[in-house]
């Protein structure tokens, strides 16, 4: 049984997740410490529960959901895990980090590709890939179906979808990943979004008006 807990860092209020198993061993998820504070938040919980890091994943590369990537990469020596479409947008971090008034580096840590149905084994735990354009050119989510939840990224929040107004960014893509990837899974799987409180599947398809309009049109 996998654990979750959540930190939301940097002035985008970002989620962060450290997912932990029995055995101690922990995935990262979407490392957004941007100050010390935060880097040291995130590493002070991982050693207060004797936790060891072995997978960094990334559901997307804006500068929001991997401000950490070094920090993380360099700390636990982990392989930053993302779709090969979002290798632009993470070369763009100093570029983006500029725009936003908010300096970072380029991410130096190495990189592993993964794509559209890969599973990725964690213990005895699994997660699935689903390729999730629209907000980004190269989104994912990680799906678990033993435990019916879903690390979402900025696809699908509480009352909301991500936005589609940044460079890279495609609202027909969007739809058509909320319509193939997602409308397909259960209800009762709860949401982990990257902003904004967790959700179910089920409640967004009855009271998100984005939701409700790409069902209208099914």
């Amino acid at each position: 049984m996998l654990t979750i807990h959540s930190f939301c860092f940097n002035a985008f209020q970002e989620n962060t997740y450290v997912l932990f198993n029995e055995q101690k061993e922990a995935i990262i998820v979407d490392p957004g410490c941007y100050l010390r504070n935060e880097q040291e938040a995130l590493a002070n919980f991982i050693t207060e529960n004797e936790l060891t890091p072995t997978l960094l994943l990334n559901t997307h590369c804006h500068l929001d959901h991997v401000f950490g990537n070094n920090f993380v990469s360099e700390k636990y020596g982990l392989t930053a895990h993302f779709h090969k479409n979002e290798q632009p947008v993470i070369d763009r971090l100093p570029e983006g980090g500029a725009r936003w008034g908010v300096p970072c580096e380029p991410y130096k840590g190495p990189v592993q590709y993964i794509e559209q149905d890969e599973i990725i084994v964690f213990g005895k735990d699994q997660f699935k890939v689903l390729v999730t354009p629209g907000h980004s050119p190269g989104s994912v989510c990680f799906y678990n179906e033993a435990q019916d939840f879903m690390l979402g990224g900025d696809l699908i929040f509480k009352d909301g979808v991500g936005r589609t107004d940044l460079p890279g960014c495609n609202p027909l893509d969007l739809i058509k990943s909320i319509s193939e990837q997602i409308l397909p899974l259960p209800e009762s799987m709860t949401i982990y979004s990257g902003h904004g409180p967790a959700t179910t599947w089920g409640r967004e398809k009855k009271a998100n008006p984005y939701i409700l309009h790409i069902l209208k049109d099914q």
